[in-house]
């Protein structure tokens, strides 16, 4: 199709399609079938990748045949440095990944970006399948690094690629759906480390490291099969492109006058973003995440501000502490006899508990599901912490039998420590979990929206990095031997995420990619959920009236944009 059948093809649909809705026109939005769900939420699976990758090596290193591999013959357990650097690989890994995958998504498109890093996991997967009892600590260590560049991959692009390609309506949901698959991640890690922490060879570390095999080779080969984001054929300048794949992901045809009102709004709102942030350089281009005041809720330094301290304060929640390390700690307090077991119990009460953010995240919205999320699992560290060091897991005495093992003086105080940290599970798992993901993909422009994301997800992973590396020195017996006031830590920086959340995370429920932007520009942070669309962005914008003329559309097409 030529470009002069192309606008009067656009400016039919346009008139037609963008009815008055007092002097603005209002977006007409196709209906959701499943196959649309299916279609947007398939990426989601990529979280699998994050969660696995998260929980298997807990168990592994708490293995005798990987202990004796990397410390030899005889030892009982890592060395805090070897710990420390074998879980924090990983992360070192996905930061550099999810930095390089902002580029890469803007040069060869989201859908590609998150195909090569599957293929990159699936190398750094079979390094670590080297690992052997002769040697074990290098191929561990550099398959972990090269395995965490394809999950940063992963896990930048998989949530930009979603919240580009969902409905409104159901974009949290769906986009909450990613945190479901890195908990279904997790609970497979744990059940597969628990079914083979018996193994007396390397089948104990081998079977749940290949594992990761199959994960890789469903998210990339089922991603053949989806159009890359519309949003991303736009800014590229691929009008065709950008109707078929909004045809195919909304289950109409390509005139149907439900693609022509979304297509017309995505490119209306890609022309503002364009003139308040045009194509530069490389450098010009990741600079521009950060211009602007911080005290304007809608410039960018403020938008890549609250993304990736809301990463931040994600990690600093402690979760990870219980996914990484609940194995080794709850061995060193001797008050627990199958401390596998317990991390299982840990890990499928995050699983059921994440499906209610689906709903909730649509109900209550992104904002409020966070401070209450951050109070609640406030609350439940604190509980933690003021029991074990009272009456619970610091209170200890040798059995008998055993000179060897503890045993704990209050069973009780045990278990309802126990059952706190599941609640606290629970809190995390309904909001902070999926929540700070969403919020995420839904606030920055399309200019720097990759970049953006790129740079919450790497906040996320140098933090986790963090943790994981501190963490070994906070708790370990010859170390900090923190014990239980390690949740006292915990459970402040909780406190942190309550005020982080009330003073810089906006509303965005229900809103389009395109409404956000107007919603920063129009209101405070706080009185965002408030804030109401008074008609499509198109006709704010006066996108109408010039009907997509000519000339719009050939620079649309001719447009090819600085990555």
């Amino acid at each position: 199709m030529d470009t002069e059948s192309k606008v009067a093809s656009v400016e039919q649909s346009n008139t037609s399609v963008v009815t008055p809705n007092d002097e603005i026109g209002r977006l007409v939005e196709a209906p959701i079938t499943w196959k649309a769900y299916l279609l947007c939420g398939f990426a989601s699976f990529g979280g699998i990748f994050f969660g696995y990758d998260s929980g298997y090596i807990n168990g592994v290193n708490g293995a005798k045949i990987f202990i004796e591999a990397v410390e030899g013959a005889g030892a009982k357990e890592l060395s805090d440095s070897h710990s420390s650097l074998i879980v924090s690989i990983l992360s070192v890994g996905t930061f550099l990944g999810a930095l390089i995958a902002g580029d890469v998504a803007d040069f060869m498109g989201r859908k590609w970006t998150v195909i090569a890093g599957c293929a990159v996991y699936t190398i750094g997967v079979a390094i670590q399948m080297i690992t052997s009892p002769n040697a074990a600590l290098g191929p561990i260590v550099v398959g972990r690094l090269v395995a965490g560049l394809g999950v940063g991959f992963v896990s930048a692009v998989v949530v930009l690629y979603m919240s580009e390609t969902c409905p409104r309506k159901v974009r949290g949901a769906l986009v909450a759906g990613y945190q479901f698959c890195i908990t279904i991640g997790l609970m497979l890690a744990s059940i597969v480390v628990y079914a083979t922490e018996g193994s007396p060879d390397t089948r104990s570390y081998r079977i749940p490291i290949a594992i990761q095999f199959p994960c890789a080779l469903i998210l990339g080969g089922g991603l053949l099969l989806l159009p890359d984001s519309p949003r991303y054929f736009i800014k590229k300048g691929n009008l065709a492109a950008a109707r078929h794949s909004l045809s195919c992901l909304r289950e109409q045809p390509e005139d149907s006058i439900y693609i022509e009102s979304e297509l017309a709004e995505i490119i209306a709102n890609e022309e503002y973003e364009r003139s308040l942030i045009p194509s530069t350089s490389w450098g010009g281009s990741w600079a521009n995440c950060f211009k602007g005041s911080f005290w304007k809720p809608n410039s960018n330094l403020r938008r890549t501000f609250m993304g990736t301290c809301l990463h931040m304060m994600q990690q600093w929640t402690g979760v990870n502490f219980i996914f990484y390390y609940s194995t080794p700690f709850l061995k060193s307090t001797g008050a627990i006899s199958n401390s596998f077991l317990i991390s299982l119990i840990f890990t499928l009460v995050n699983v059921f508990s994440t499906p209610l953010s689906f709903w909730t995240v649509e109900r209550f919205g992104r904002r409020k599901i966070l401070i209450a999320g951050a109070a609640g699992m406030s609350i439940s560290q604190f509980l933690v912490a003021i029991i074990g060091v009272t009456v619970g897991f610091n209170h200890t005495h040798s059995d008998p039998s055993n000179p060897d093992a503890q045993l704990a003086d209050n069973i009780a105080a045990v278990n309802a420590q126990i059952a706190f940290i599941a609640i606290f599970i629970f809190w995390f798992a309904s909001t902070w979990g999926p929540a700070a993901w969403v919020v995420v993909g839904e606030s920055f422009p399309l200019p720097i929206r990759s970049r953006g994301v790129a740079l919450c997800t790497a906040s996320n992973w140098l933090w986790n990095a963090i943790i994981a590396v501190i963490t070994p020195y906070m708790v370990n017996e010859n170390r900090g031997n923190m014990k239980s006031s390690v949740f006292f830590l915990w459970g402040t920086l909780c406190l942190c995420a309550v005020v982080f959340a009330y003073f810089f995370v906006p509303e965005t429920k229900g809103l389009t990619l395109e409404q956000v932007d107007k919603m920063l520009e129009q209101c405070t942070i706080r009185n965002s959920a408030a804030w109401k669309p008074t008609g499509a962005f198109s006709a704010e914008e006066g996108f109408n009236e010039r009907k997509l003329h000519g000339g719009t559309v050939a620079q649309i097409e001719d447009r090819d944009s600085a990555v």
